[in-house]
């Protein structure tokens, strides 16, 4: 099953979606947002399910579909926790800096609590004050939407959790975080709204490319219209979701509706870092990544962060090329004072 949230007021207009994204049913009929339907699941999968069921079926009324009308498919949550299930991404970073990545870090996951009151929709642009000096960077991801979980759920039960699965642009500020983490109380400005996926899907949608806890394709993302990454989100996975879900419980229950993201999808190449997709690698899911590299071979930064103008698409296909959960394309764009 594939939902989306049409814009309409705080909260969006639920709508179950044709595996094609071609055409909707309103699911007002069963329920009107998406919170709502998370808070309700067991009752109401079912109904949502059937109302899947009669849209391919064309047994029920339908709407053209069209992505650039979706807010996220949470509009605003509860929760979004974002962690870094990636470690080469962190080995990067840390490389590029002289500092040794700590061995905890490959046993305890890195996750922060980002902001979740106004998400972007998929094709919002990113609005800006300046464009310097800021880093304005996007982050490729995945992402999962839990039910309740309860506090100190154990790793082998957290995904019996997830209800929904879609992707990020976990939009970061990277000029602003060195001083906000250098402060010791973790990052506020230096992360501001994230974008989703136009769609989101239950996990029998994504078939083998699921394995129940991480899903296994490539994560393509364009910049600027040209081709920039396309990571594997399955492979040099250090922290699967049910792992990360488990992390985010150990002191808390999380509430139905709650975020919980990848970190940014980065893959090694022979064991060493990765390389952009026109020499032949598989390419980055972020620009400070490619930063982080070239300072590391060449002693400095030299591809600069976004600016006024520049764009980012991030989408994922299936093994039979058709795209899964539709794209998030966003331009950068300066306030209007």
């Amino acid at each position: 099953m594939k939902l989306a949230s049409l814009k309409n007021g705080r909260d969006g207009k639920l709508v179950v979606v044709s595996k094609d994204l071609t055409r909707y049913a309103d699911a007002s009929v069963v329920i009107p947002t998406l919170q709502a339907a998370l808070d309700d699941w067991e009752r109401l999968a079912p109904e949502l399910t059937a109302l899947a069921q009669g849209l391919e079926a064309g047994s029920v009324p339908v709407e053209r579909f069209h992505e650039r009308e979706c807010a996220s498919p949470l509009p605003r949550a509860y929760q979004w926790a974002d962690g870094s299930a990636y470690i080469n991404h962190v080995e990067l970073v840390r490389k590029a800096r002289g500092a040794e990545v700590p061995k905890s870090f490959y046993e305890d996951p890195l996750m922060y609590q980002g902001g979740s009151d106004s998400f972007l929709g998929p094709r919002d642009d990113i609005s800006m004050p300046t464009d310097d000096g800021w880093g304005i960077d996007m982050e490729g991801e995945v992402a999962v939407i839990t039910g309740d979980v309860p506090l100190g759920v154990p790793v082998d039960e957290a995904a019996n959790y997830i209800r929904l699965i879609m992707l990020v642009n976990d939009v970061s500020l990277r000029g602003l975080i060195p001083g906000e983490l250098a402060k010791g109380f973790g990052f506020f400005q230096s992360k501001p709204s994230s974008a989703f996926s136009p769609v989101a899907v239950t996990p029998d949608e994504l078939g083998d490319a699921w394995d129940g806890a991480a899903l296994h394709l490539p994560l393509l993302v364009r910049y600027n219209g040209e081709p920039f990454g396309k990571a594997n989100t399955g492979i040099d996975l250090t922290f699967n979701f049910a792992q990360l879900i488990a992390h985010a419980a150990k002191s808390r229950p999380l509430c139905a509706g709650t975020i919980i993201g990848s970190g940014t999808v980065s893959n090694k190449l022979d064991g060493g870092p990765g390389i952009s997709i026109a020499e032949g690698g598989d390419g980055f899911s972020c620009i400070a990544e490619i930063r982080m590299i070239e300072t590391i071979e060449d002693g400095a930064a030299k591809t600069p962060f976004m600016k006024f103008g520049d764009t980012v698409e991030i989408k994922m296909k299936d093994k039979d090329g058709h795209s899964i959960f539709g794209a998030i394309k966003q331009k950068v764009t300066q306030i209007e004072k």
